[in-house]
């Protein structure tokens, strides 16, 4: 089984901004599924289901960004998961718009979310899908930017990104976390 968790924070304000992106994959991967994330447990929304042969728990915490280590830990304990079996999908300020960075560990980068869950687990070794969503502006608070909603013209560039998660997540599945660092780490082509 492994655990596929997007990063975001509850609540409407929130629900299209830039730090919400992981949401908005496992929003995709639920409908490319057919898996209804409504489960209110370990503090998540969460949905069970299939991908790709693979039992999966999809999971949406509602601690707050910065709290989402102790959904994850929550749920990891409860089903006896390890560290391996699980994959965080997450924003990430450094890259491009819609590129993605699929990796097998690395530190938190300065991400809230990935430092709590690298705090509850003891360990900065798992996977995961950076979702670039742009580096700020000059001038910007950095919190006020990932809390701002994608432009029309990034939207047109971000929906068709999302597509290209659930397939990442897939490949991830079936022939392992290489082949989609492969496939998926390319830089976007405008």
């Amino acid at each position: 089984m492994k655990l596929i968790v997007g990063l975001g924070n509850p609540g409407l304000e929130y629900a299209v901004t830039r730090h919400n992106i992981g949401f908005q994959a496992i929003d995709a991967l639920a409908e490319a599924y057919k898996i209804a994330v409504k489960r209110n447990k370990f503090k998540a929304l969460i949905g069970e289901g299939t991908i790709a042969g693979e039992k999966v728990i999809l999971m949406k915490p509602q601690t707050y960004m910065n709290l989402s280590g102790e959904a994850v830990r929550q749920c990891m304990d409860w089903n006896k998961l390890t560290k391996s079996d699980i994959i965080v999908i997450y924003d990430d300020v450094s890259l491009e718009i819609a590129q993605l960075r699929i990796r097998k560990t690395g530190s938190a980068g300065g991400h809230n979310g990935i430092k709590n869950i690298i705090n509850h687990l003891g360990s900065q070794d798992f996977m995961r899908i950076k979702v670039g969503v742009g580096e700020k502006p000059p001038g910007w608070d950095l919190a006020s930017y990932v809390l701002n909603r994608f432009t029309e013209e990034e939207l047109k560039v971000m929906g068709p990104k999302l597509n290209d998660i659930v397939k990442a997540i897939e490949v991830m599945l079936e022939t392992g976390i290489d082949q989609a660092m492969n496939q998926y780490n390319l830089k976007v082509r405008r």
